[in-house]
Parts: C-alpha cells; sequence; structure tokens
C-alpha cells in the first residue's frame, strides 16, 4: 500500500520523522508531501524543507519526498496513493484532522490513518520550536542535526 503524509515540516521536527519511520514499517512505500502555503510565513523554503527531509530519511528506501500545492487530494491522485496518514499529538489535533479527513473522503473517497505520536514526541510541533528557537532556547532534542544547524545559519 501506498500512503501519502502530507504537511508543511517547518521545520522537519523528531516527532515528524518518527511519523514517517514507523509508517516506512508498516507500509509499502510513503509519500511525504511538502505543502507550499503562500499564506504562511515560513522559516525555510519549501526547496530547503524537501532537501533536509531527503537528508534524514535518505537510508529509507521506500521512502520519498515529494512538493505540492493545492488541494491534497488531488496531490493524492496524480500520485496514486491509497491512503492519507496523518500523526496526532494531542485531541485538539484529532478534532481538525477528523474535520479534514471527513472533507477529503467527500471530495475524492481519500481514507486517511491517524498514527498517534510516540509519547516522547507528544509536545513538539513545528510552530512551538520556531518559537523556543527564535528566542534563544535549545531545540537540539526536538529536531534532527541537519535541521538544528540550519536552524542556527537562518
Amino acid at each position: 500500500m501506498k500512503v501519502l503524509i502530507p504537511g508543511s515540516f517547518d521545520p522537519p521536527t523528531n516527532g515528524h520523522i518518527d511519523v514517517i519511520n514507523r509508517c516506512s514499517q508498516v507500509f509499502d512505500e510513503v509519500l511525504v508531501g511538502v505543502v507550499v502555503n503562500p499564506s504562511k510565513k515560513s522559516l525555510f523554503t519549501t526547496d530547503i524543507r524537501e532537501l533536509m527531509l531527503n537528508e534524514i530519511l535518505s537510508e529509507s528506501s521506500n521512502v520519498y519526498i515529494k512538493t505540492f500545492e493545492g488541494l491534497l487530494v488531488d496531490f493524492a491522485k496524480a500520485n496514486e496513493v491509497q491512503a492519507i496518514v496523518k500523526g496526532l499529538r494531542a485531541m485538539t489535533d484529532f478534532d481538525y484532522e477528523f474535520q479534514m479527513a471527513q472533507m477529503n473522503s467527500n471530495l475524492a473517497d481519500f481514507e486517511t490513518i491517524f498514527i498517534p505520536a510516540s509519547p516522547e514526541y507528544g509536545y513538539v510541533s513545528s510552530s512551538m520550536v520556531k518559537e523556543i528557537d527564535s528566542y534563544g532556547g535549545d531545540v537540539t532534542k526536538l529536531v534532527p542535526p541537519n535541521v538544528l544547524k540550519r536552524m542556527k545559519n537562518a
């Protein structure tokens, strides 16, 4: 089964990588879709986010990274995935993602599979990592080394 894990990954966190790696052990193919969202002010360009993910996941033979913009279901159809996978940290994630799953099912009959965050990453979000880093806080345990290096140089 080929699945899609979409997200902004700005920046990629250890929580993102954990979900991707766990999915790569369950599914035949994992497509990581890095969304282009022009309405968001991003720390990194889409190209840099894709590059960082490729560096991190280079040893995963069944994981592929692609950027996209527009409707998630259109990207999913174009890439012939069978389901969308979403990582969940808390009930607030579930409330939002459940609505999105229902809409994606309505738009294009896509199933969504929810993967709970591992306990050690349940509190980690990209926005929180960016905020901590912006105040000079230590995010070493929250992001992969290549991401940390780029954050320090940003």
